[in-house]
């Protein structure tokens, strides 16, 4: 098969043949419809994340079409649209016995743990606890994003934040899982501030529902911190940037909410936005960390203070579990919620290794798929 391979870190990729994979005995072989290019497949290739050796094929959001299985699974068989967490449960350990597949103690992460989805085929593990089935009439360039950004973003702003109407949600980084959440959140009934330093995302984010943005660029200099760093490790996106201080924004969010936001939510995954979703919110605010924060920026200030005097939550949120999307693919199925209006780009994977390469200098706004079948 084709395949986007990277032999060392930093170093360019290229898209050439490799072995075809095969299904273990209780795991599967998709072909790969659409794949999105994340901020964490950038961090991969840049060596933030320990798992990744070297060679490595990257990608971890994916739908496509069963082409093998294993003769231990019972519940799928050639033919069927899929996709897939980004966290492959075991469904043998404590915490998939307690429903909890997002946080297993032996998951597996295509793109990560082993060769990902930037290719024709990819090879998952334990299909039947990890598998969901497709809509027909869901497009893969769409359903390729549930399998991260935007059911990442589903847990975090429903089952994590616990959403209701007429709340205020501040949306930090709106990067694919940060406009993921602000449209999730506004289709639930609540009244988004949206926070980034681009424009264009910004924009998307009213296009996706928020009430208010917050340009952070305007409030450089009045709090401290530094944007843009992205999350680090594996399952999160940090197209967008958070913010140029935290004080500062965070006083635009509380000025804007008429007060604070009920729950806030750091999507980029860096000390300066964690702090500054922390600072926005009003008393017994909820706080969901999303993104994730790489090491080197070391662990984020938290205003403990704070959170004791006016009793916040802090919660984190790691994707979704297979067996919790009926809900989600409800809401997208009748139109309440549209992640097809999240793909702004769709390129072939022998354009992959360019626009993997150039997250790091240009992070564009919405999401980009990659399309394996599709020729320059």
């Amino acid at each position: 098969m084709r395949a986007m391979v990277f032999e060392k870190y930093g170093q360019d990729a290229v898209v050439r043949d490799v072995p075809d994979p095969v299904p273990s005995d209780h795991g599967v072989v998709v072909r790969v419809e659409a794949t999105g290019l994340c901020r964490s497949d950038w961090h991969g290739w840049m060596g933030h994340d320990p798992d990744i050796r070297l060679p490595h094929v990257p990608g971890h959001e994916l739908a496509g079409v069963v082409e093998a299985v294993g003769p231990d699974v019972a519940h799928w068989r050639p033919g069927g649209r899929v996709t897939v967490p980004f966290v492959c449960a075991c469904g043998r350990c404590a915490a998939c016995a307690a429903g909890d597949q997002q946080v297993c103690e032996r998951q597996t992460q295509p793109g990560f743990t082993h060769w990902g989805s930037f290719a024709e085929y990819v090879a998952l593990e334990h299909a039947d606890v990890n598998l969901v089935a497709v809509p027909e009439e869901l497009s893969f360039a769409t359903a390729a994003g549930l399998g991260c950004r935007f059911a990442t973003a589903f847990r975090a702003v429903v089952a994590q934040g616990r959403v209701a109407p007429g709340e205020w949600v501040a949306v930090h980084g709106c990067g694919g899982v940060g406009l993921s959440a602000v449209m999730i959140a506004a289709a639930c009934g609540a009244r988004v501030v949206a926070v980034d330093v681009s424009p264009r995302a910004l924009e998307l984010a009213r296009k996706f529902g928020a009430a208010e943005c917050v340009d952070a660029t305007a409030l450089a200099g009045t709090g401290a911190g530094a944007a843009g760093t992205g999350p680090g490790g594996t399952g999160t996106d940090g197209t967008g940037t958070g913010g140029t201080g935290t004080g500062g924004t965070a006083e635009a969010v509380r000025e804007l909410t008429g007060g604070g936001a009920h729950l806030s939510l750091d999507a980029l995954g860096s000390p300066a936005t964690c702090a500054a979703s922390v600072e926005s919110l009003r008393r017994r605010g909820r706080h969901v960390q999303v993104g994730l924060l790489p090491s080197a920026a070391g662990d984020p200030s938290v205003p403990m203070s704070r959170l004791i005097g006016l009793e916040l939550e802090i919660l984190g949120s790691h994707g979704m579990a297979a067996h919790a999307y009926g809900p989600m693919l409800e809401m997208v199925r009748s139109g309440v919620l549209r992640p097809d209006l999240l793909v702004t780009s769709v390129i072939s994977l022998d354009a992959a290794p360019a626009a993997l390469s150039a997250m790091g200098a240009t992070p564009g706004a919405g999401v980009t798929i990659i399309e394996p079948a599709r020729r320059p």
